[in-house]
């Protein structure tokens, strides 16, 4: 099916409520479980609670065990259960596996492609359990070798199509990358960009092959964090999409919304003490806004940096100390260079020396405050058992958006007159 018809039946599925599932159910198998994998998480779940049993097990056995597992979540444990009767015995105990292992792990991102055979078997019978795996899934399987019951490797594609029949699958062994099924994501990641084109394979308790994560399943999971990371410094919730309607977007963002509107008259109250010196010098509520959102800009830059680092490293309070120190020079040689361009363009349209030095002052002191904030706030959250990126933004842009009123507009009162 080509990409437009695609795209206008998941349009017409999000959109059209009362009609989504007679929609669905008029499509063939194949393209119901092409078009339910583009649908967002939260039309997937609203769908998936209308489909009946039979349904929902004929898109299941359709998937893989991974997204079949991720979809059940989506389900009561009652229905789960009732489900798992009901699906396929292999496909029951792969997701069965896969369900119980924690979120966020090696073992929750691994794939089940795989076959495993003893070192000691020919090529002959490594083709007759690829064609019966291919059979099964559809999908041509990594060739896993053991020897007494201890993985030792594994044999490439290639490699296979040049041996011969009668040979044994020992002779053409290579190594390959072993980890926990327990390993954190943030250490499977730390793997894969160290080794962009490798294959890992996941080992249990007793070192028993459990499954294989492949390079594709990681640029998912990175695709998948990049969209989670710019939902939450938007602090919209992740299972938002484009389809949904105005009472989901509504439910989605009026909390964070007025969470800024709170700190946005934080911001009123700090520049309502200075309401006499801006009465005096007009020229003050036209370049406040500059200050604020050069301050709020920077801070969200050093913000994303410090993410970005805190997700694959744990950092120490040394490497936090260098940070911050770098972050406060970068900010005071930014605020320099931006000062001087508006202390230029001052003088240029107002021919005011004073208001010039003052928002020039004001921008240096105010970049380096975003530095700091940007910095030690994700930090502290992270302490607290936060997620940076959606709760550090609203107060480093508080502090850059309330600091740097009550810098600019107090150096005003100082020396304006």
């Amino acid at each position: 099916m080509k990409k437009r018809k695609i795209k206008s039946i998941v349009r017409d599925i999000s959109y059209k409520v009362s009609k989504r599932l007679m929609i669905f159910r008029s499509l063939t198998p194949k393209t119901k479980l092409r078009i339910f994998q583009e649908l967002s998480k939260h039309i997937q779940k609203n769908l998936i609670m209308q489909l009946t049993d039979s349904e929902i097990i004929s898109i299941l056995e359709r998937m893989d065990p991974g997204e079949a597992a991720d979809i059940l979540r989506m389900l009561p444990k009652v229905k789960q259960k009732k489900l798992m009767e009901e699906i396929n015995d292999q496909m029951s105990s792969n997701i069965n596996m896969l369900l119980s292992f924690e979120p966020n792990t090696a073992a929750h991102l691994m794939s089940l492609d795989y076959i495993l055979v003893e070192s000691n078997q020919t090529i002959r019978t490594i083709f007759k359990k690829i064609n019966i795996h291919e059979k099964r899934t559809g999908k041509f399987p990594i060739v896993l070798i053991s020897k007494d019951n201890k993985l030792i490797g594994f044999i490439p594609g290639y490699k296979l199509g040049l041996a011969k029949l009668n040979e044994k699958a020992e002779r053409y062994v290579k190594k390959i990358a072993t980890l926990s099924y327990k390993t954190d994501e943030k250490k499977v990641l730390k793997f894969f960009m160290k080794n962009p084109h490798a294959k890992v394979v996941v080992l249990g308790e007793s070192k028993n092959v459990l499954g294989i994560i492949f390079s594709d399943d990681i640029i998912r999971l990175l695709r998948k964090q990049e969209s989670a990371s710019l939902y939450n410094f938007a602090g919209v919730s992740d299972e938002e999409s484009i389809y949904d309607g105005i009472k989901r977007k509504v439910q989605s963002r009026y909390k964070w919304l007025i969470l800024n509107l709170g700190t946005g008259f934080l911001a009123a109250i700090t520049v309502s003490f200075f309401e006499s010196t801006i009465a005096r010098n007009v020229l003050l509520a036209i370049y406040m806004p500059i200050v604020a959102g050069m301050g709020g800009n920077a801070g969200t830059q050093t913000l994303a940096v410090m993410v970005r680092g805190m997700s694959f490293n744990k950092l120490t309070w040394r490497e936090i100390r260098i940070t911050l120190k770098n972050e406060m020079i970068a900010g005071l040689v930014n605020g320099f260079v931006n000062g001087l361009i508006v202390f230029t363009i001052v003088i240029l349209f107002n021919k005011n020396i004073v208001m010039a030095t003052i928002l020039g002052i004001a921008m240096i002191i105010n970049l380096m405050i975003a530095g700091t904030f940007g910095t030690l706030v994700p930090v502290l959250m992270k302490k607290l058992k936060k997620d940076p990126a959606s709760s550090a933004t609203i107060f480093i842009t508080t502090a850059t958006d309330v600091l740097g009123f009550f810098v600019f507009l107090s150096l005003a009162s100082i020396f304006l007159k």
